[in-house]
């Protein structure tokens, strides 16, 4: 009889949106990784694609997006759908990483609150634990890339924060970010197909800036991925082993 391979849903909510080097780690710790793409054109954000059964996952990973939950009407047709599944998932035990805007969704879903930030964090930036946590992704710097920022349901733990917002928490097996783990180059580089550059010189930076820092920060980067999805599979998501056949699968330098 065969093991089963243990399987894991991102959720991208547009084509740019992928897991990247969150989802290279899931493949070499032995998950079968696919990506449901909920939005297409970036042009019509209302249609979307029907959503899978999120039951048939071992983990669930909502990641970013262009959109912000204080405002939802752009989105109205299936945001709500999505928040209902996802504290369903969470509701049954089903251990979930959310990434940026699903950091957001997760906080929302489970009792939070989301809002814009009053700071525009767009570059790398060092995380900090609150007084009495202990912060397990590390100090970074970590890619951040938001304009809101949420609170979560106050039973949830607050494991790292800047400044201007919370970063990381862990409620039972979800855990939500603010920050982006799972970039590299080519993930950004998309990114920046998609912005015009008064965006970002508004914001206090330039393309050739976030290049620049993502080509110096890119392998420090994937080496502290890597031990942060290792934390949340092996600490949080599955304290007493992991599911099936997966096992860590150590790879060349």
């Amino acid at each position: 009889m065969h093991a089963r391979t243990p399987r894991a849903l991102v959720i991208a909510h547009e084509p740019d949106g992928p897991a990247r080097q969150v989802e290279v780690r899931l493949v070499e710790r032995g998950f079968a990784v696919d990506t449901h793409v909920v939005t297409h054109d970036y042009q019509s954000p209302g249609e979307f694609a029907p959503w899978p059964d999120l039951g048939d996952y071992d983990v669930v990973l909502p990641m970013g997006s262009i959109r912000n939950l204080p405002n939802k009407e752009p989105i109205e047709g299936w945001i709500h759908d999505e928040l209902r599944l996802l504290r369903e998932a969470h509701d049954r035990g089903q251990p979930i990483l959310g990434v940026c805007f699903g950091g957001q969704l997760m906080a929302e879903a489970l009792g939070g609150t989301v809002e814009t930030a009053p700071v525009t964090e767009i570059g790398w930036y060092v995380l900090r634990a609150p007084e009495g946590a202990v912060n397990p992704a590390g100090p970074g710097p970590w890619m951040e890339w938001h304009h809101d920022r949420f609170t979560p349901p106050a039973e949830a733990q607050v494991l790292a924060e800047t400044d201007d917002a919370i970063q990381l928490f862990r409620l039972g097996k979800t855990v939500g970010t603010q920050f982006h783990p799972e970039v590299d180059i080519a993930h950004l580089s998309g990114w920046l197909e998609t912005c015009e550059d008064e965006y970002l010189e508004a914001h206090g930076t330039t393309r050739e800036k976030i290049l620049a820092d993502i080509t110096q920060y890119e392998q420090h980067n994937i080496e502290q991925c890597r031990a942060f999805v290792d934390w949340w599979l092996d600490e949080v998501a599955f304290p007493d082993g992991l599911p099936a056949a997966a096992a860590p699968q150590e790879v060349s330098a």
